[in-house]
């Protein structure tokens, strides 16, 4: 968006309201929620659906490889038509096919339509940070983007603690179908209050070839590398911790789903304080950071089980460090995408982060199916390590890049 657009937006915000943009707020975050949910379910109800469906835990690991395979693929082309259809369309898209793919979810009678369901899921996750970051841009004064952009990105983990408390104990209660069900009727909810609430979309515009490419280049291929190891580690711990707690730490399945909800609260707490902070001049350093912290973590999950009680810190470790470093390299997409690039940029870096989500579990699967589970919390803690070093080498590269210009 332009500056005559920014300024339009920012004389606009007297009159919309901080009632209005608290909603617009709220709804972007149910959206991000909606979009990774199938994750966290699950994992949080993976302990009763290796019994009920008779999965392995590798197999609990494809359904993850499945799901955000098919999200890398099309995010690149989900981020263009985003930039065509616009935001409304895109989230009201999002979360119809997410409610669709819950309903599946529940009704799978074994691994087929659960993978077929978890596939289906790919196509909110590919939309859901182009259409956020593309509303936002659209919606909001830019000096409140980094706040709201951090807010929206905590949606993913509130999604997290409604997979890992809520819902895993209305399983206790419903069964785990009943569960997965009643969160695809609430997706459809939103997925209305989404077409009733947000301003009309432009007419459906076609985006010139021009400057368009599907390979990340420039710092989007920086962060789209850091974003690929970031989402294994992640991608591992959220499928594999409640089975961790259960399997070698003797949890039952709902405390264990409780692990997966308490790194949803640090999640959403890490997002929304590390955005705030990442302002210019500071946002370019937080991410290796942010991964060296993640790295503790796994050192603090390995150590539960010589010391139990510190799988929980090492929980909400994950959720302070590891995911906060993903809302990061979005707030960096906002404050430095191209004008009509911010949908395509978002996709790649997303793009990156699903390829690790896809490639994380099954390699974490191998070793839990034979119960190395410290040996995968080593594997995990090796791809938080490369991705602050990802991190750390754009950010001394940008750094020279700015001394050059100002010299």
């Amino acid at each position: 968006m332009g500056a005559q657009g920014t300024t339009a937006a920012t004389a606009a915000a007297p009159d919309t309201g901080d009632g209005r943009a608290r909603r617009l707020t709220a709804l972007l975050i149910c959206a991000m929620a909606f979009s990774m949910l199938q994750l966290f379910l699950l994992g949080a109800l993976g302990p009763r659906l290796v019994e009920e469906l008779d999965l392995s835990p590798a197999v609990l690991g494809l359904t993850t490889t499945v799901g955000f395979g098919t999200a890398a693929a099309l995010s690149p082309a989900g981020g263009r038509m985003v930039d065509r259809v616009g935001p409304r369309r895109s989230l009201v898209l999002l979360l119809v096919v997410s409610a669709v793919a819950l309903a599946l979810i529940g009704a799978a009678p074994g691994a087929g339509l659960l993978l077929g369901a978890v596939a289906l899921g790919g196509i909110p996750q590919a939309l859901a940070n182009p259409a956020t970051n593309k509303a936002i841009l659209a919606a909001v004064p830019q000096a409140r983007r980094g706040a709201v952009t951090g807010l929206k990105q905590s949606g993913v983990q509130l999604g997290a603690f409604a997979a890992g408390l809520p819902l895993a104990a209305l399983a206790g209660g419903l069964g785990w179908r009943g569960a997965v069900w009643t969160a695809s009727g609430a997706a459809l909810l939103a997925g209305a209050w989404a077409l009733r609430a947000l301003p009309a979309d432009p007419p459906v515009r076609s985006v010139p070839s021009v400057g368009t490419s599907y390979v990340p280049r420039g710092m989007v291929a920086w962060l789209a590398g850091f974003s690929l190891f970031l989402g294994a580690g992640i991608a591992s711990v959220n499928t594999y911790l409640a089975l961790y707690g259960v399997r070698a730490l003797g949890m039952g399945p709902t405390p264990a789903g409780a692990l997966v909800a308490a790194l949803g609260v640090a999640g959403v707490l890490g997002r929304i304080g590390w955005s705030k902070a990442a302002r210019p001049g500071r946002a370019e350093w937080l991410p290796g950071l942010l991964a060296c912290g993640a790295v503790g973590a796994a050192a603090l999950l390995a150590a539960g089980s010589l010391v139990p009680p510190l799988v929980w810190a090492g929980a909400v470790a994950v959720g302070v460090f590891a995911v906060s470093g993903n809302a990061v390299s979005m707030v960096l997409v906002v404050q430095r995408a191209a004008a009509g690039r911010a949908g395509q940029d978002s996709a790649l870096v997303a793009a990156g982060f699903f390829a690790g989500f896809a490639v994380g579990p099954p390699l974490f699967g191998l070793l839990a199916q034979s119960g190395r589970y410290g040996w995968g919390w080593l594997l995990v803690a090796v791809e938080f390590a490369a991705a602050g070093a990802v991190a750390f080498l754009w950010a001394v590269r940008d750094r020279r890049a700015g001394a050059g210009k100002t010299a």
